[in-house]
């Protein structure tokens, strides 16, 4: 096994790495960005909510903007603390800044900790958006006070390429780049003319 070879072989493994990181990094899916996605109830008490379009974008998830307006949107939200669980929840989907009403959905125990609201029209037009989420201790919850939370989306921008696709798209370029340099004499020559009048510079 030559030089070349033994390069080749380990700037592939490299790029490997790079590659599973970057999709570690993202959560595995275009658009998401799970961090941000979320509602706050309670100092350091949090709702995580997540949005899809299953129809136009299998698979992908989303936060604060989705693509399309006019394909079934699913708003997934997930609370962690058990006391949430019993309390009276109710949604409202705003279009921004009217106010007008465009889903709701009325107080309800959800046991699961997991909600899931289908729009299944989507939103009538594009713009912004803003959710609504209210909890209501019941007549057994002592103690606990009424909580309010709202988050913002915006509809119908299209899907926009995430810094993860680019960093993704950037390494593969440079490997590109790379393979070429090692397996072309021609190339490897100019580019190492190139270098050289740089670092004279």
């Amino acid at each position: 096994m030559n030089k070349i070879t033994i390069l080749k072989s380990i700037f592939l493994v490299l790029l490997g790495l790079c590659f599973s990181s970057v999709l570690w990094a993202h959560g595995g899916a275009a658009g998401t960005d799970t961090d941000q996605c979320k509602f706050e109830l309670e100092p350091n008490h949090w709702i995580h909510y997540t949005a899809y379009q299953p129809k136009a974008y299998p698979g992908e998830e989303f936060c604060g903007n989705i693509p399309n307006t006019d394909s079934l949107i699913q708003l997934v939200f997930d609370y962690q603390d058990i006391r949430y669980r019993d309390m009276n929840v109710s949604f409202e989907v705003t279009k921004e800044p009217e106010g007008t009403t465009i889903f709701e959905q009325k107080a309800k125990k959800h046991k699961s900790g997991t909600v899931v609201l289908a729009l299944p029209e989507g939103v009538p037009e594009a713009g912004n958006y803003l959710i609504h989420i209210t909890l209501e201790p019941n007549k057994n919850q002592k103690g606990l006070e009424r909580l309010d939370a709202h988050m913002s989306f915006r509809a119908g921008a299209g899907q926009s390429t995430s810094k993860g696709d680019l960093l993704l798209y950037a390494l593969f370029l440079f490997a590109g780049i790379y393979v070429l340099y090692l397996s072309h004499d021609g190339f490897k020559t100019k580019v190492d003319e190139i270098l050289g009048k740089v670092k004279e510079t």
